[in-house]
């Protein structure tokens, strides 16, 4: 599922090179990471965890992957929500997004109907697969 949600060069900012011992690292190691299941079958997934260490660290930050059969189902959805109220039960008192990008639609409206804002722009900061250099949100919520 992160293979090919990497592959589309469209959402997330890591590259065909980024191997299993560095996902591991990345995903398993440093945040605590969640997955939603439907019939049997790995759906989606996210990692929450501080945003940044010390004195950022009452601001919560995730990365969220959803299965391109899965899309479109509530999947990611129930993914942020399930964060929310984990960031919110772990005494964090916001959510900020570091690097949504602009072009994704599905994620950015999603995010902005869970009462995100954008925040932040990032000209052209993402090496879309298709449509070049496209900007990159930084987006936000208190909880």
């Amino acid at each position: 599922m992160f293979k090919a949600a990497i592959a589309a060069q469209d959402a997330l900012p890591f590259a065909g090179s980024f191997g299993v011992e560095t996902f591991r690292a990345h995903w398993f190691q440093a945040q605590a990471p969640h997955v939603a299941m439907l019939e049997g079958r790995v759906v989606g997934m996210y990692k929450m965890g501080p945003n940044f260490p010390d004195l950022g660290a009452h601001v919560a930050s995730a990365t969220y992957v959803v299965d391109a059969p899965a899309q479109g189902q509530g999947v990611g959805r129930a993914l942020v929500e399930h964060s929310l109220e984990r960031a919110r039960a772990e005494g964090f008192l916001a959510m900020q997004f570091n690097y949504v990008v602009s072009t994704n639609r599905p994620a950015v409206a999603l995010y902005r109907k869970l009462g995100f804002d954008v925040v932040g722009t990032l000209p052209k900061a993402f090496r879309h697969g298709t449509l070049g250099l496209v900007d990159v949100y930084v987006m936000h919520r208190f909880l």
